[in-house]
């Protein structure tokens, strides 16, 4: 038992990967709930759990105003919550294949912000929607609409993905090889027009981590880097300074710099990795070592 925990604390803080690592909270958090749920509804019986009521009415996201803000810190407790099994498994199936991709050409330190940004983007979408549009502010939908769940987060990974690799390929089951601008466009598709169906809450929110997706590579693209700005702020400051007399800035070796990889990631987005010359692809690569 302690060798598992081991391996699991090395997976989630030491290994860096940040995707174990967000995938490691969520599944503490779907345990750290239901595990104890289910034992207190076996002792009290099912339908009966303070523990979850408890976990509906302060982590999910609300959809009225005056809920939201006396909770407010909910529009970040949601998006490490799950409303069941196959919900947080399907998520977090999609978070560790399309984060993998993800990583390999950008580095591994824009995955947290990103999955942080898609899903402050969907709970905002969600909100705004129920409080704006005629549908749901007809029948006071906002009142009691709730939204939970990773997948604004995970949306806006597969969403950026697909935009900075559009002619990238993956073999789907049943289905075969799919270029991913194919598989972002029926996502959206499927969700947007969800939005009239039962689950219209998760379909917006989903819609809001898209599009933050998108915006994100297309800004990155052109030099601003929202999520690295982020990560700068956690960086610690080196507590001496050194001064050199004689110092001459240099590039360093095998790391291709910051122009170059922009005019890189703009060709990938244009005409797909592919086109990328012998050159390009190891300067790429090079970038994603020291990311």
């Amino acid at each position: 038992m302690s060798t598992l925990w081991q391996d699991i604390q090395y997976k989630m803080l030491k290994s860096h990967s940040r995707l174990s690592l967000l995938i490691g909270i969520n599944v503490i958090v779907f345990l750290g709930i239901n595990v104890p749920a289910t034992i207190e509804q076996l002792l009290r019986g099912f339908g009966n759990s303070s523990i979850l009521n408890f976990s509906y009415e302060y982590l999910v996201l609300p959809a009225s105003v005056s809920t939201l803000a006396r909770h407010f810190w909910t529009p970040f407790t949601y998006m490490f919550m799950h409303a069941g099994f196959f919900h947080i498994l399907f998520n977090m199936l999609w978070l560790y294949w399309m984060g993998q991709i993800f990583e390999e050409y950008l580095g591994n330190k824009r995955t947290i912000g990103l999955y942080i940004f898609g899903g402050l983007a969907g709970g905002l979408l969600f909100v705004a929607a129920y409080n704006l549009i005629p549908a749901f502010t007809s029948i006071n939908a906002a009142a009691s609409a709730t939204v939970v769940g990773a997948s604004a987060s995970v949306m806006a990974i597969i969403i950026a993905t697909a935009t900075l690799l559009p002619n990238y390929t993956i073999q789907l089951f049943l289905i075969g090889p799919v270029k991913l601008k194919w598989l972002a466009i029926f996502y959206v598709l499927i969700d947007f027009i969800s939005i009239a169906g039962a689950n219209a809450s998760g379909e917006i929110a989903h819609l809001g981590g898209a599009l933050m997706g998108f915006i994100y590579i297309k800004q990155l693209q052109r030099g601003n880097d929202w999520v690295g700005g982020i990560n700068k702020m956690f960086v610690p400051k080196p507590k001496l300074k050194v001064v050199s007399t004689n110092f001459s800035p240099k590039k360093q070796p095998g790391v291709p710099q910051e122009e170059e990889i922009d005019r890189i990631l703009d060709k990938i987005s244009a005409t797909g990795y592919d086109s990328l010359s012998k050159q390009e692809k190891e300067a790429l690569d090079s970038l994603s070592k020291h990311k």
